[in-house]
């Protein structure tokens, strides 16, 4: 009698400690996943807020993430001297690789310059006369082409200026352009056989390019489909600066 009574009361201190365990382990867990999504609301409230309140510009706003990233792996307790040596030395090289690989698409883009390439394609589309929906569509196929080959800054400053007539004349607002333009050269940065975003992760990973292309592949689909919405419904991009504006 006094046995079962035993097991039975081992039984149930067992269940009872393994409950508990499962309740510690879901608010350990619960409370730094919390704990987590907050710091990362922290950061970007941060790095976008002081944009939007003229604090920094776009430029001086990635320093303030610098800042907060190190303040928050601070508080986190990550942050120590040798942390800081490996991840000042490893910011280092990345910047070292991406500044090489700017170098070599500055030559290229000085080849394109001369030959007038650029800016002859953005003239023919703009003398083709299309309507707003097809107007767009050539735009991001030409866009995408050319940023397999050059890098984004060099591809706005090659063609804006021809174009912008031909955005206005569509009705398209140049707040939107902007947003599609950013969307669309990034597009071009990731497609072989010269997207320098691919060159980048590349170097940081150490995988051949056509793995690299493949796994960026997804992304691609996503950023068209996100050009594709911008374009039905523009609204998604005006909104915010709408709300600014006090439109």
């Amino acid at each position: 009698m006094h046995h079962k009574h035993g097991k039975l009361i081992h039984s149930a201190v067992g269940t009872l400690v393994g409950q508990i365990a499962i309740i510690l382990v879901i608010a350990l867990f619960g409370s730094l996943a919390l704990e987590l999504w907050v710091s990362a609301a922290r950061f970007v409230t941060g790095v976008v807020g002081s944009i939007y309140l003229g604090l920094a510009s776009p430029t001086d706003s990635a320093a303030v993430g610098v800042v907060l990233a190190l303040l928050m792996s601070w508080a986190f307790g990550d942050l120590n001297w040798r942390t800081f040596k490996e991840g000042l030395l490893a910011a280092t090289l990345t910047s070292s690789m991406i500044a090489f690989i700017l170098a070599g698409a500055a030559f290229l883009t000085l080849a394109m310059g001369y030959s007038g390439l650029p800016a002859a394609i953005a003239r023919w589309i703009t003398s083709m006369g299309l309507s707003h929906f097809v107007f767009l569509a050539v735009l991001t196929v030409v866009f995408i082409i050319m940023g397999c080959f050059l890098d984004g800054i060099s591809i706005v400053v090659l063609t804006t200026a021809i174009l912008l007539p031909a955005v206005q004349a569509n009705g398209i607002d140049t707040i939107w352009f902007g947003v599609y333009l950013v969307l669309v050269v990034e597009m071009g940065q990731i497609t072989p056989p010269v997207g320098l975003n691919l060159f980048v992760l590349q170097g940081m990973f150490d995988r051949d390019i056509l793995y690299i292309s493949r796994a960026a592949f997804p992304f691609f689909l996503m950023l068209i489909v996100a050009v594709a919405l911008f374009a039905i419904f523009p609204d998604i991009v005006m909104l915010l600066p709408r709300m600014m504006y006090g439109q």
